[in-house]
């Protein structure tokens, strides 16, 4: 993991502002399953960030294709937030997240704050099958404990109905790692100059 892939996904979001083509990274393009999430700066602290869009895919993916891709839906498509446009882009910052060693865990509780992220399964009050996921970092950078963020990410996924602990123990985790870089436009800029 490098900043080289943050640094592809600004090249890919300039470009698509200014109507050109993106040009071919030079780093490998081996398949990860990957997320990228766009931040903005809240009062010039590189460390108090907003998030403004965050989406991924758990299927492995060619790293040049995956990050292009999903620079420009996590910039355009988070349906929890209006399309990022060009006048952000000095308050942008890039995260990128490879995700490795999935494990399939014993339980809703079977993972570390911090060191996990989390994907659960389970069924909607209709039956429905529904997924959700939370990346390694937001438990920790919420303050949750693990029984928070599984709660959080139920509504996050759908579900209304009420957490019991008999629906609990039906939810099927899977944990996973993940391998992050970040950087900042301003970063960014003094690569490119």
């Amino acid at each position: 993991m490098s900043k080289d892939h943050c640094l592809y996904c600004f090249d890919s979001l300039v470009a698509h502002f200014e109507g050109r083509p993106v040009h071919e990274p030079a780093f490998e393009n081996s398949p990860f399953p990957l997320f990228v999430t766009w931040s903005t700066v809240h009062r010039r602290d590189e460390e108090d960030l907003i998030l403004r869009g965050c989406i991924g895919n758990f299927s492995a993916m060619p790293l040049h294709s995956g990050l292009k891709e999903y620079a420009l839906v996590s910039a355009f498509k988070d349906g929890r937030f209006p399309p990022i446009v060009k006048k952000e882009l000095p308050t942008l910052v890039c995260g990128v997240s490879l995700l490795i060693e999935f494990e399939k865990g014993t339980d809703y509780l079977d993972w570390e704050i911090g060191i996990h992220g989390i994907w659960i399964e389970f069924k909607d009050n209709s039956g429905k099958k529904r997924t959700a996921t939370y990346l390694p970092e937001i438990a920790k950078e919420q303050g949750w404990t693990k029984q928070k963020t599984v709660d959080s990410l139920l509504r996050k996924g759908g579900y209304r109905g009420t957490i019991t602990d008999e629906f609990l123990q039906a939810i099927i985790l899977t944990r996973y790692q993940s391998q992050k870089a970040r950087v900042s436009y301003n970063e960014y800029i003094a690569t490119r100059s």
